[in-house]
C-alpha cells in the first residue's frame, strides 16, 4: 500500500518491496533512548514547574492556571499536527520539538535569577514547551512499527518495551527531581530538563539520519492548504468510523484530564500539607513509575496469553481511583506509598495493548494522521485538568476534592465493562502478530477525500 502522498508503507520481514533493513537495531534503539532522555526531561518538568509555581506565588490555583497555560497547546498541536510530521520528517520534528522545549524551560531559572520573570511569562513559556512537546513526541512513537519490523522485533513486544522505557524513564525523572527539588531548588531542575531535551534532539538527529520512515514524504502532491485540510479529514474520520478507537479515546480523554489534576495540583499540595514536601512526592511518583515498568515488561512477556479487554479494565480499576481515595483519608506516606505500588503496576499494562490495538487497527500511511487525531481527543480535558483541581481545593477543601474526582474516576473505568464496542479488542487472538501487506500502488485520495480500507 502506498501512503496518500507517496510514502511507501514497508512490508513484513522478508516481503517484497520493503524499505527497511532486517535486523538493524540501531534506530529501534536511538528512539527508544531518545525518548527515555525526553520523558526524564518530561518528569522533571511534571514535579519542577508545580513547585516552582507554588514556591514562587504561593496558590494552588495560579499553579493550577500554570499547568492550564502548559496543556492547552499540546491539545492544539495534537488537533492539527499530524499531516505535518508526515511532510516535514518525523526525525526533523523530533528535533525541532526538543530543542524548543529545552530553550524554554531553560529561559524560566535565566529570568527569574535576573528578577525580571513574572506570572505571564512563566504561563508564556509553559505554553511553548507545551506547544512544541506533543509533535516531538508523536513523532518517535508512530516510527516503532516500522522500527520493530527493521529490528526484526514482535509489535505486541516493541510497544511494551517502548512503554517500559518510558515507564522506567518517569521513575528515574520523579525520584531525581524530588530529591533535586529538596536540596537544589526547584529552578536548578528546569535547568537539567532543559538539558535532556538538547540531549535527545542529539540522538535523534545521529541515530535516525537516512531511514526512510524518518524522513518527509518527498514524492507527494505539495501540502496546499486544501491538502492539509484533506490529510487532516482523513486522520478523523478513520478514528470516527474505528468504534473501539473511538471508545478508547473518550475514556482516556477522561482519565487524563483526571490524572493531570492529581500531578499537577492534588498531589503537591498534599505532599505540602501532610507528607513533609518533594521529596516525598518525588518517592510515590518514582515508586508508580517503577511498579509501571514492572507492569509494562510483565505484559511484554506474558500478556498476549490472556484476553485484552479484561487486563486492560483490571488495569484500569487498580490504577485509577485508589490513590486519590487513600490521599483522601492519610496523612502518611506509608499507606499511599503501598496503594501507588499497586496503582503503577496496573497502569503498566494499558499502555501496551493500547498502543498495540492502534498499530494493528491503523496503517503506516495514516498513522500520523489518526494518532494525531486520537491524541488531540485524550488531551481535550487535560488543560482543565489542573485549573479546575486547583480552584476546587480553594473552595472545598483537598479532601473533598480528592473523593470526588476518585469517584468520577472509578466510573470511568467501568467503560470497558459497559459498552459492546469494546469486546473486539479481543479480536486479535492473543498471540496473534499483525502484520502489513504487501506493498501496492494507491493513489493518493483528492482533497476532501477519504481513506479506504483494503
Amino acid at each position: 500500500m502506498t501512503a496518500p502522498g507517496g510514502r511507501a508503507a514497508p512490508t513484513a520481514p522478508g516481503g517484497e518491496g520493503t524499505d527497511t533493513t532486517k535486523n538493524d537495531r540501531t534506530p529501534l534503539a536511538t528512539v527508544l533512548t531518545a525518548n527515555a532522555v525526553s520523558i526524564t526531561g518530561n518528569s522533571l518538568t511534571l514535579i519542577g514547574v508545580p513547585w516552582f509555581a507554588l514556591d514562587t506565588t504561593g496558590s494552588p490555583g495560579k499553579a493550577g492556571l500554570v499547568a492550564f497555560c502548559a496543556a492547552l497547546p499540546v491539545l492544539v498541536s495534537a488537533i492539527a499536527g499530524g499531516p505535518v510530521i508526515d511532510r516535514l520528517g518525523r526525525r526533523r520534528v523530533s528535533i525541532a520539538s526538543d530543542l524548543v522545549c529545552g530553550l524554554a524551560l531553560a529561559a524560566i531559572p535565566l529570568l527569574h535569577h535576573t528578577g525580571v520573570l513574572e506570572f505571564w511569562m512563566l504561563c508564556a513559556l509553559m505554553a511553548v514547551n507545551g506547544l512544541c512537546h506533543a509533535p516531538g513526541e508523536m513523532a518517535r512513537h508512530v516510527l516503532v512499527p516500522d522500527l520493530a519490523r527493521r529490528a526484526g522485533t514482535s509489535l505486541p513486544r516493541a510497544a511494551s518495551l517502548y512503554d517500559a522505557v518510558s515507564r522506567g524513564a518517569r521513575m528515574a525523572g520523579a525520584a531525581a527531581a524530588g530529591l533535586l527539588i529538596a536540596f537544589m531548588g526547584a529552578d536548578t531542575v528546569l535547568v537539567l530538563d532543559a538539558a535532556t531535551f538538547a540531549l535527545s534532539a542529539l540522538l535523534v538527529a545521529a541515530g535516525l539520519r537516512g531511514v526512510p520512515s524518518a524522513e518527509p514524504v518527498r514524492d507527494g502532491p505539495r501540502l496546499s492548504p486544501a491538502r492539509y485540510r484533506a490529510d487532516l479529514r482523513q486522520g478523523y474520520a478513520f478514528l470516527f468510523r474505528a468504534r473501539l478507537l473511538l471508545g478508547i479515546t473518550v475514556m482516556v480523554m477522561v482519565t487524563n484530564g483526571l490524572g493531570q489534576s492529581w500531578s499537577s495540583v492534588l498531589l503537591p499540595v498534599h505532599a505540602g500539607e501532610a507528607l513533609g514536601g518533594p521529596a516525598a512526592q518525588g518517592l510515590l511518583v518514582s515508586v508508580f513509575g517503577g511498579c509501571a515498568l514492572a507492569g509494562a515488561l510483565l505484559y511484554g512477556a506474558v500478556g498476549d496469553r490472556f484476553p485484552r479487554r479484561a487486563v486492560f479494565t483490571a488495569g484500569f480499576l487498580l490504577g485509577g481511583a485508589p490513590p486519590y481515595v487513600v490521599a483522601a483519608f492519610t496523612d502518611t506516606t506509608a499507606p499511599l506509598l503501598v496503594t501507588m505500588a499497586a496503582a503503577g503496576f496496573g497502569v503498566g499494562v494499558l499502555n501496551p495493548i493500547l498502543t498495540t490495538v492502534m498499530y494493528e487497527q491503523v496503517p503506516d500511511a495514516l498513522r500520523s494522521r489518526v494518532m494525531g487525531a486520537s491524541t488531540a481527543g485524550v488531551l481535550l480535558t487535560t488543560p482543565l485538568g489542573g485549573l479546575v483541581a486547583g480552584l476546587l481545593v480553594e473552595r472545598v477543601g483537598l479532601t473533598s476534592t480528592l473523593l470526588g474526582i476518585g469517584g468520577l474516576y472509578f466510573l470511568t473505568t467501568l467503560s470497558p465493562l459497559v459498552f459492546p464496542s469494546w469486546r473486539t479488542m479481543d479480536a486479535t487472538a492473543p498471540g496473534e502478530i499483525s502484520r502489513p501487506e504487501p506493498s501496492r500502488p494507491a493513489p493518493a485520495p483528492e482533497p476532501g477525500g477519504t481513506p479506504r480500507r483494503r
